[in-house]
C-alpha cells in the first residue's frame, strides 16, 4: 500500500510539474519578481495584518511540504509573484489608510526597493507609527428607559483604546442590534467624533434614535404545499402581537431550516408599514422532496469496505416529522484482505461481517420549537477490534432542547439487550473473572440501560474544517437497577477543541479529551459463589485509544492496557526439533510459566481498555495545492489507565505524523501517517489452563496431543490461566518501519 501511494504521489508531482512549467513559461514575465516583502517599525500590528491589507505579494513555496522541491528550483512547487508598478503605488496608500483608520493619524510610511539581482526586487516598508489618538470619553445619548440597561456593556471598543474606525462601526452595529432585539425595530444609531489633534484625544458619542416600541404584526406563510401552515407557525418562537426581536427572526429561520424538508426559507419584514409600531412578516419557504433514497460505500483502514443505504421520509404522517430506515454493512472483504489493505479491521471473529439495521423517528416540535424528541430502534452486530464482538437489540430515546444557537442539551435513555462474543480474555484479565461458567453469564444476553445528559457548544465558523472558534462537549451517564440495567456504572466524558488561523489559510487546531468510568456491580453474578459481587464494567463502556480519530501512531484501540494471548501448545511443546519447550505443563498449571523464550510474533495482542482516559491532538493544517489538497502536521498524545492502577502523566505517549486531506462535498478524504515511540513494557500473558490427567474423571482422548503426535498426561481446561512473570513487550531500538501507522478515513480527525 505504501509503495503504491508513493508511486501515485510521484506521478502527480511530475504531471503537475509539467503543467505548471508550461504555464509559467507561457507567461514570460517582463516585470521583476518580488523575492522579499518586509515591514519595519510596525510595533502595534503584526506583519500578517499588513500583508493582508495590500495586494503585492512575494514569491514563496506553495507549501512547506514541497520545500525540498523549492530548494531544487522546481517551478511547480513555487508560487511566484511579480511587481506591478500601479499596484505598488496603490499599496503605499493602502498602508497609510490602514493606519489612519485604526487611529494612527500621524503615521508615516516609506518604501525601499532593492534591485541588487537581475529582474528581481525586494521591498521593505519603513513605518513610523507615531502617537495614536485615544478615546478619552464614549457616551450614548438620545435614548432613556429600561431598555438602556446593559446597552453599553462589553462593546467592541472601550475608552482608553485607539480611535479605530472599524471597531467603532462594529460598536455602532452592536448597539443597533441590541436595541432591535429589545423591541425597537426602527432603531438608527449615529456616530459623532470630536478629535483634539493637540492632545491626541477623542470623544465619541453614539446618538440612538430608537423610534417607537414595536410588536410583530400579521404573519403570512407562502410557498408551503405538503407541510401545513400550522407546522411552520409553531416553529416560530413568537406570535402576532409579541415584542419585536431581530434575534427571534433569525432563530425562526434556523428552526424552519432544521425541519430539513425545506430547500429555502426566508423571513421578510415590512418596516415601512403604518402604524410603524407593528412589523408584519412574510415567511417564504420552498419545499424539497418529501422522500429520499441514498446509497453509498467506502473504504477505511478501521472497517475495510463499507456499504450503507437509507430511505427517509421528511414529512412522515405530516407535521414535518422524520422517519429514516437505514441498513449498513462493514468489514466487507476483511477475511480476504486482512493481511494487506484491511489489516486494521481485525482478524478471525473480529474481522467477520458487521451489520446494522435501524429505524429513526424525530418529532421536531414538542411543546416548543426548541424541543425535539427522537426515538430509534436498532439491531446490530458490531466488533471492537481484538476486544469483543457484540450483538444487540436496542432503543434510543432522546429529548433535546436547544438552549441557544449551537447549544443543544439532551436527556437520553438507551436500553439495549446485548450479547458478547470473544470477550473471555477481557473479563479474565480486567476483572479476574476466569471461571468459564461466570464468563458465560457475562457474555450471555444482558440488559445495559443507561440514562444520561449531554451538552455541547459549537462556536466554530464552519461545519467542515473550521478555521476559528471552539467546541465543548460534556456527556454524563448512569446505569443501575433503577434504570433497569444489569450493569451498574457512572461515566463522564469531556472534550474541547480550539481552532486558530495564524496566517492566511494556515490553521492550528487542538483537542483534548478526558474520561472517567466508575464500575459497579453486575447483578447477574450475585450469589453464584456466596462471595461479594465483583465490580464489573461492560466492555462497551470502557475507554480505548488509538485510531484515525485518536492517537494516530497506534492502530484502532491499541493504546492502553493490553494482554498477550497465546495457545498453550506454543508454551509446552518445542517449536522445532531439538529445541526445549518454553516451559513445562506443570508451570502452566501453577501459573508460573515464564513465556520470555517465545518470540513476540507468536502472541496475539488483546487490548482491555481502562477506566481513565486522557488524549489530545495538536495539528497544523496548511494548503498544499489549492483549492482542494491540504496537508497536516500533527502531534497526538494520550494514554488509557486501568481504574485500579491510577493515573500517571509520565506514561503519556506522543506520536508525530503528517497527512493529506482532499476536499469533497461530503468532507475531506484524509490520509495520515504517524510514528509511535519505542515500546518497552511488561504485559500479562493469558493462555488455557491445564491440570494433570486423572483416569478416574477423564477419558483417554482428553489428553493433550502435541504437533508430533506425542500424547502427554495433561488435560486442557476451559478456564483461562493468567501467567506470571509478565512478558517484556519491547520494540527494537532506533528507527523502525514497523512503528509507522497508516490511517485512511473521511473527515477531519476532530
Amino acid at each position: 500500500m505504501s509503495r503504491v501511494s508513493i508511486l501515485l504521489l510521484g506521478l502527480l508531482l511530475v504531471g503537475l510539474s509539467l503543467f505548471m512549467t508550461g504555464e509559467l513559461e507561457a507567461q514570460t514575465p517582463t516585470r521583476p519578481e518580488v523575492t522579499s516583502l518586509r515591514f519595519e517599525g510596525n510595533e502595534t500590528f503584526p506583519d500578517r495584518m499588513l500583508r493582508n491589507a495590500i495586494i503585492t505579494r512575494e514569491s514563496s513555496c506553495r507549501s512547506f511540504i514541497l520545500a525540498p522541491f523549492c530548494w531544487g528550483g522546481a517551478e511547480f512547487a513555487e508560487d511566484r509573484a511579480f511587481l506591478t508598478p500601479r499596484t505598488f503605488r496603490d499599496d503605499y496608500a493602502r498602508v497609510q489608510l490602514f493606519y489612519y483608520v485604526r487611529g494612527f493619524r500621524q503615521a508615516q510610511v516609506d518604501t525601499v526597493m532593492d534591485r541588487s539581482a537581475e529582474n528581481q526586487v525586494s521591498i521593505t516598508y519603513l513605518i513610523d507609527e507615531g502617537r495614536p489618538i485615544r478615546i478619552t470619553e464614549m457616551r450614548i445619548t438620545g435614548f432613556e428607559g429600561d431598555a438602556r440597561a446593559g446597552l453599553a456593556d462589553n462593546l467592541p471598543i472601550q475608552e482608553g483604546e485607539p480611535l479605530d474606525l472599524t471597531r467603532l462601526d462594529f460598536a455602532r452595529d452592536t448597539l443597533t442590534q441590541r436595541m432591535r432585539d429589545r423591541g425597537y425595530a426602527h432603531t438608527d444609531v449615529l456616530r459623532n467624533i470630536d478629535i483634539d489633534l493637540v492632545s491626541y484625544e477623542a470623544q465619541v458619542e453614539f446618538d440612538v434614535f430608537s423610534g417607537p416600541f414595536s410588536r410583530f404584526g400579521e404573519i403570512q406563510i407562502e410557498g408551503n404545499e405538503k407541510v401545513s401552515e400550522s407546522v411552520i407557525r409553531r416553529m416560530l418562537p413568537f406570535q402576532e402581537g409579541f415584542q419585536y426581536s431581530q434575534a427571534a427572526i433569525y432563530e425562526a429561520q434556523r428552526n424552519i431550516y432544521n425541519l430539513e424538508i425545506f430547500r429555502h426559507a426566508s423571513i421578510q419584514q415590512d418596516l415601512d408599514h403604518q402604524p410603524d409600531s407593528l412589523v408584519p412578516l412574510r415567511v417564504q419557504v420552498n419545499e424539497g422532496d418529501a422522500h429520499r433514497v441514498r446509497m453509498g460505500g467506502g473504504w477505511n483502514t478501521a472497517e475495510c469496505f463499507t456499504a450503507e443505504s437509507r430511505w427517509s421520509s421528511r414529512n412522515f404522517q405530516g407535521g414535518a416529522r422524520r422517519l429514516v430506515l437505514r441498513g449498513g454493512l462493514s468489514n466487507l472483504g476483511t477475511p480476504q484482505l486482512e493481511d494487506s489493505i484491511c489489516s486494521g479491521a481485525g482478524s478471525e471473529e473480529f474481522g467477520d461481517l458487521n451489520w446494522v439495521v435501524s429505524a429513526d423517528f424525530t418529532q421536531p416540535f414538542l411543546m416548543s420549537p426548541r424541543n425535539a424528541l427522537s426515538a430509534s430502534i436498532f439491531a446490530e452486530r458490531q466488533s471492537l477490534q481484538d476486544v469483543f464482538v457484540r450483538q444487540a437489540l436496542g432503543l434510543n430515546l432522546t429529548l433535546t432542547r436547544n438552549i441557544g444557537r449551537g447549544n443543544p442539551l439532551s436527556l437520553f435513555y438507551r436500553p439495549q439487550l446485548a450479547r458478547l462474543e470473544a470477550a473471555e480474555v477481557f473479563f479474565c484479565t480486567s476483572f479476574l473473572v476466569c471461571d468459564p461458567q461466570e464468563i458465560d453469564i457475562l457474555q450471555d444476553f444482558n440488559l445495559l440501560a443507561p440514562v444520561g445528559v449531554s451538552f455541547s457548544r459549537d462556536r466554530t465558523n464552519r461545519g467542515f474544517s473550521p478555521t476559528a472558534g471552539y467546541t465543548v462537549l460534556v456527556d454524563l451517564e448512569h446505569a443501575s437497577a433503577v434504570t433497569g440495567s444489569e450493569f451498574d456504572y457512572e461515566r463522564i466524558v469531556a472534550e474541547t477543541t480550539r481552532f486558530l488561523e495564524i496566517t492566511s489559510d494556515v490553521v492550528v487546531a487542538g483537542r483534548i479529551r478526558g474520561g472517567w468510568l466508575g464500575a459497579g456491580r453486575f447483578r447477574g453474578l450475585e450469589g453464584t459463589d456466596g462471595g461479594p459481587t465483583p465490580r464489573i464494567a461492560h466492555p462497551q463502556k470502557r475507554f480505548y485509544a488509538g485510531g484515525a480519530n485518536s492517537v494516530r501512531g497506534y492502530a484502532q484501540n491499541q493504546l492502553g492496557p493490553e494482554v498477550l494471548s497465546v495457545e498453550v501448545d506454543e508454551l509446552i511443546f518445542p517449536r522445532e526439533e531439538g529445541m526445549d519447550p518454553v516451559c513445562g505443563p506443570e508451570a502452566v498449571a501453577e501459573l508460573s510459566c515464564d513465556a520470555a523464550g517465545l518470540d513476540q510474533d507468536r502472541f496475539f495482542v488483546r487490548p482491555t481498555g481502562g477506566g481513565n482516559l486522557l488524549e489530545g491532538n495538536v495539528e497544523l493544517r496548511f494548503p498544499v495545492l489549492q483549492p482542494h489538497l491540504r496537508g497536516g502536521a500533527f502531534v497526538d498524545f494520550g494514554q488509557v489507565w486501568d481504574s485500579s492502577a491510577g493515573i500517571s502523566l509520565g506514561e503519556l505517549v506522543m506520536t508525530p505524523g503528517l497527512g493529506l486531506r482532499y476536499s469533497t462535498p461530503i468532507g475531506p478524504v484524509r490520509v495520515d501517517l504517524a510514528y509511535r515511540p519505542r515500546r518497552s513494557e511488561r504485559v500479562r500473558v493469558i493462555t488455557s489452563g491445564l491440570r494433570a490427567f486423572d483416569p478416574d474423571r477423564d477419558r483417554a482422548g482428553d489428553r493433550i496431543v502435541g504437533p508430533d503426535g506425542e500424547t502427554i498426561d495433561w488435560v486442557r481446561l476451559d478456564e483461562l490461566a493468567l501467567l506470571e512473570p509478565r512478558y517484556l513487550l519491547e520494540d527494537d531500538p532506533g528507527f523502525s518501519w514497523r512503528r509507522l501507522q497508516l490511517h485512511f478515513s473521511i473527515g477531519q480527525a476532530f
